[in-house]
This record gives structure tokens, C-alpha cells and sequence, in this order.
């Protein structure tokens, strides 16, 4: 990669960042804090750097993310190595977030569904499964939300302006931290 390579790749990282949906991203982090206020969890799930993603995410609002708070019920369902390892020998690959929402998940919960392309089929069984159990499903994805798109309400969807995958994970970050604070600033 030459230095306009680098370049152009900040400036397309910078245009897609500006480009978020600043109203949806809002009224998420406030139906997500509505929710917590009631009681209610989160639950992420995605795979490769969506999953590191997720966890990163999970991890500002179990910690803190800019002040001191009360921690925050928020978990990923690829942490559990032993779990993703049993259900994908004795079941497949693709259940292996269906599986772990029946066991978590309850009505009214937050799940936070990342996939880049919006196809990947684990994560979409699991959005599927948890929309049965009554959660609230979000979901962050790439430009087209893939078949994502026809699973989770368009408001609840937060489409990255991107067909690249690293510049699609780093704009869910973005995503991530706004939602972080948001949360942050209005828990009690």
C-alpha cells in the first residue's frame, strides 16, 4: 500500500463514519437503555471481527467506557470456546448462536446481531430464534444488510456505507462507542 493508497483509504473511512445514520444510532442506545432500565440484558453475537467487535462492545458496557457507572449485563456467544466447539461437532456450525439465545436469551432482552456481509447463516438463525423468544433485535452490517436486511426492522438496522470488510468493522466500532456513551450517559 503506497502513501495515496493510504490515503484514499482514510478518506473513504472518514466519509463512511460521517455517514452514519446519527438519528438511528440515537434511538437505539435509547431502546437499549430503556431495557437495561427494565431489567433486561444484551446479547451480542457475530463471527471473525464482527466477534472481536462484540466483544469489544460487551466489554465498554460490563466495564465502564468514559465514567464510572454500576456494570452493565452484556455478554457475546462466541466466548465460550467449549460451547461453540460441543454444538458445532454435534449440531453444525450454524446453530451455534440459535443454541446459546434459547439458553440466554429472554423476552425483551437486547440482541445485537454484527455481520459484515449480513448473510452470515449462524447469525441469522439466531436473530430468527431470538425474534421467537421476544427479544429486541439490532443489527449492524454492511451497505446492502444482506439477508440480514429482511430479519431485523429497518430501524433497528444500522447499515455501514461500505462493501469492505475492514472499513465496515471499523465504522461498527464508531457505532459501537457512540452506543456505549449514549448508554452510559443515560443510565441511572
Amino acid at each position: 500500500m503506497d502513501e495515496r493508497e493510504i490515503d484514499e483509504y482514510l478518506k473513504e473511512g472518514c466519509r463512511i463514519r460521517n455517514s452514519l445514520d446519527i438519528k438511528k444510532i440515537s434511538y437505539i442506545g435509547n431502546e437499549i437503555t430503556k431495557a437495561l432500565e427494565e431489567g433486561k440484558k444484551i446479547i451480542l453475537m457475530g463471527n471473525g471481527g464482527s466477534a472481536a467487535d462484540a466483544q469489544h462492545i460487551a466489554a465498554e458496557l460490563v466495564g465502564k467506557f468514559e465514567r464510572e457507572r454500576r456494570p452493565l449485563p452484556a455478554i457475546v456467544l462466541h466466548g465460550n470456546t467449549s460451547t461453540i466447539t460441543a454444538i458445532g461437532n454435534d449440531y453444525g456450525y450454524e446453530y451455534v448462536f440459535e443454541r446459546q439465545i434459547e439458553a440466554f436469551a429472554r423476552e425483551g432482552d437486547i440482541v445485537i446481531a454484527l455481520s459484515t456481509s449480513g448473510n452470515s447463516e449462524n447469525v441469522l438463525r439466531g436473530i430468527k430464534r431470538a425474534r421467537e423468544m421476544g427479544a429486541h433485535i439490532f443489527g449492524i452490517t454492511g451497505r446492502s444488510g444482506g439477508k440480514m436486511a429482511q430479519l431485523v426492522d429497518e430501524k433497528n438496522l444500522i447499515r455501514i456505507d461500505s462493501d469492505r470488510t475492514p472499513l465496515i468493522q471499523e465504522a461498527t466500532i464508531t457505532v459501537g462507542h457512540i452506543l456505549s456513551k449514549i448508554i452510559e450517559d443515560n443510565i441511572s
